[in-house]
């Protein structure tokens, strides 16, 4: 269906809506490839893959869903198991605390089912190694009894298909992630895309959008599907609050400032990682220490809020720690030292 935009249904997660957002989530879910936006070359390897797949009358390759939160990697493993025509088995890693509740799970599925494990890198040592036999040969060898009296016991596995979804792709092992066929990163959103799914999200929620009200909530939502529908609810309150059937431009930034978000998409915790940084000399300074200042831990910070700093060019990182750019400097009101008027300044 080209053309079509549907947004991922995770960016309606940690709202507590009742049963309209409930029905909204189940509208707004992707079941197809081509109902999916953004992404275009992951969904197109993804699709290459599926066909090859068929055509020889096999199980797909297992596949690395890697990058920030809110992109849609849950997404697109609900989808390839839709394609597929098979069951959605889901999991996480820090939900397999035990070589038992892995192996529990394995041995449920059926042939060509989808296995996800989300946050993949946080699988314990001992359970991933339970996963390189299951990976590569569908089997896993599970110890029964202990001492003199132990064995081994060879369970055999129906052929399946393992999504890893991941925001810290460095932490797995290059064994762990050797095993995977298909290895794809998510990136942010084009403006563009974000700008059809605030549109497409406001259909489904009954209220108008204005354009520039639509790119005022895409530009400022760091190019993540799930920032920019929280956005757009939260703006939708404020024009039910106000009487107001469509969300225009001012009420959309009038929206984004309640919500302490500024014109370049910073929110609070953003500016105070900034001004942090400011107060230790623009730094360097290392992120231990930034999340003691700011309340937050160092996991939040460099997993949530650090890349989009990276992004924009507002920090940098270096062997010594986290240091404001020359942007970032300016944007906190931060002299820097020694950067005085450039070659081509006035």
């Amino acid at each position: 269906m080209a053309g079509d935009h549907v947004f991922d249904p995770s960016a309606l997660e940690g709202d507590s809506g009742g049963p309209a957002e409930e029905q909204v989530e189940v509208q707004l879910r992707p079941g197809r490839l081509t109902e999916f936006v953004g992404q275009r070359r992951v969904v197109e390897n993804l699709r290459v893959t599926l066909t090859a797949a068929a055509s020889r009358g096999e199980v797909p390759d297992h596949v690395l869903f890697s990058g920030p939160p809110g992109l849609g990697k849950t997404s697109l493993a609900r989808i390839l198991a839709a394609e597929l025509g098979t069951r959605l088995v889901a999991t996480s890693g820090p939900a397999l605390e035990k070589p038992r509740d892995l192996v529990g799970l394995l041995t449920q599925l059926q042939r060509g089912d989808v296995f996800f494990i989300d946050e993949v890198h946080r699988v314990p040592k001992a359970v991933e190694e339970y996963l390189y036999t299951a990976m590569e040969d569908l089997q896993v060898d599970l110890t029964l009894d202990s001492g003199p009296h132990a064995r081994i016991v060879t369970l055999n596995l129906e052929p399946f298909t393992l999504v890893g979804a991941t925001t810290r792709e460095g932490l797995l092992t290059a064994p762990f992630r050797a095993r995977f066929g298909l290895l794809e990163r998510l990136e942010p959103y084009e403006v563009s895309d974000l700008i059809a799914i605030v549109v497409r999200l406001a259909g489904l929620l009954g209220v108008g959008i204005e354009p520039e009200a639509a790119r005022a909530l895409a530009e400022r939502s760091r190019g993540t599907p799930r920032i920019v529908g929280r956005l757009l609810r939260r703006t939708r309150d404020l024009a039910e609050v106000a009487g107001r059937s469509t969300i225009d431009g001012p009420l959309a930034l009038q929206a984004l400032e309640r919500l302490g978000i500024d014109e370049n998409g910073l929110e609070e915790m953003d500016r105070r990682v900034l001004r942090c940084i400011a107060d230790h000399g623009g730094g360097p300074i290392a992120l231990k220490t930034i999340a003691a200042v700011v309340s937050e831990t160092e996991d939040t910070l460099e997993d949530v809020y650090e890349p989009h700093l990276l992004r924009v060019g507002l920090v940098s990182k270096t062997a010594r720690g986290r240091v404001l750019t020359p942007a970032g400097a300016r944007m906190v009101g931060f002299d820097l030292p020694g950067a005085g008027p450039g070659l081509f300044d006035g």
